[in-house]
């Protein structure tokens, strides 16, 4: 941000009052202020003062203070007015109204954070985005990933400092606050990077909010892009990562959307024929027939590739018993688990009841 765009703003309100008014930054350093004399003092003790603050508007050391807008759950820049009275904090509020919008119109034309979040939020057009890609000098052709991070229960909202802390290099990463449960990382990358190394990349965002901020968070990750203008298309698969993973693997926190595989699919179907699968496939007995240790039983199935004596093992049983549970199971809905094709049928078909239990349909 340039002191200078601060410094045109707090020059012409000197003619409106008699109270110096000015901006310090993250560091307590005046950057701007009508009183010229003030530029360049270090005011280490308002910034403690300010990020401690329960208020915004903030008495110390004989001047009033207010962040100005900003992503981070510490200020990066915040205004001040001189005196402690009600004209000052009056002062000091007007002051931040017009700061606030010379700060945006400042980040709108130079600050890239900006520039990547009109992308993934399709708040750009696409010729624009190559035109402003010029203006600030952004790599356009670079390997990138969408990170999309979730915090799920409890929220704070210094979880987009930790991971600022992660990947501190602001011109080629990007942490962006959505709303007030998700963050996105944008990472660059280089060149070969595999799944493995997405997951690490996960994992060391997970492990860094559960171990500093004690934060549960479910992170999806979108495919690799190779082109800015493929950002947005990243970043929903990312969020649709999230919402398939919710519904089929609820005991991953991190979800790559390459992986989602064939529940990807059954996501975007209509329920009405889900419900019609479901009907065709189970003739004889609804799948609600089934009970849970019969159920289970078909999933550790599932599990071990159809192998009878290995998931006999697995479950603690005779191999006689569970060929006697798959014909048990073989007559109720006349699927036949050891044939593959079966197989297949009856593992779609439990997707789809989940699916369907997801979006509040019983049936």
């Amino acid at each position: 941000m340039s002191s200078r765009i601060f410094q045109s703003v707090v020059l012409q309100m000197k003619d409106s009052t008699d109270r110096a008014i000015g901006v310090i930054d993250s560091e307590g350093t005046v950057v701007a202020c009508n009183e010229l004399t003030c530029i360049g003092e270090k005011w280490g003790g308002a910034v403690e003062a300010v990020n401690a603050a329960e208020t915004e508007l903030v008495a110390f050391g004989g001047n009033t203070f207010k962040p100005l807008a900003g992503w981070s759950s510490q200020f990066d820049y915040a205004a001040f007015a001189r005196g402690e009275d009600e004209t000052a904090r009056t002062v000091c509020a007007m002051a931040v109204v017009a700061l606030n919008g010379a700060k945006a119109y400042y980040e709108e034309k130079h600050d890239k954070a900006t520039f990547v979040k009109s992308i993934i939020s399709d708040n750009i057009l696409l010729g624009d985005i190559y035109v402003r890609a010029k203006e600030l000098h952004f790599v356009s052709e670079v390997p990138r990933a969408v990170f999309l991070i979730r915090q799920v229960g409890t929220t704070d909202m210094a979880a987009i400092d930790v991971v600022q802390s992660l990947f501190p290099d602001k011109q080629s990463d990007f942490v962006l606050s959505i709303n007030e449960t998700d963050l996105t990382l944008i990472k660059q990358l280089g060149d070969g990077v595999e799944a493995k190394d997405l997951y690490r990349i996960a994992e060391q965002v997970e492990n860094a909010l559960k171990n500093e901020l004690g934060l549960k968070v479910v992170i999806g990750v979108g495919t690799v892009v190779g082109h800015i203008r493929e950002l947005a298309r990243a970043y929903k698969e990312a969020q649709v990562a999230i919402d398939v993973g919710k519904v089929f693997d609820t005991e991953k926190s991190i979800i790559n959307y390459e992986n989602l595989g064939i529940g990807r699919l059954i996501y975007q179907l209509p329920t009405t024929l889900c419900e019609m699968f479901l009907q065709e496939v189970f003739k004889k007995n609804p799948i609600d027939s089934l009970d849970q240790e019969t159920l289970f039983t078909i999933n550790k199935f599932f599990e071990n590739n159809l192998n009878v004596s290995e998931t006999a093992r697995k479950l603690f049983v005779h191999r006689n018993t569970l060929v006697y549970r798959l014909e048990k199971i073989k007559k109720l809905t006349g699927l036949d688990l050891r044939e593959f094709d079966d197989a297949i049928t009856f593992k779609v078909a439990l997707m789809v009841k989940k699916y369907l239990v997801s979006r509040g349909i019983e049936s």
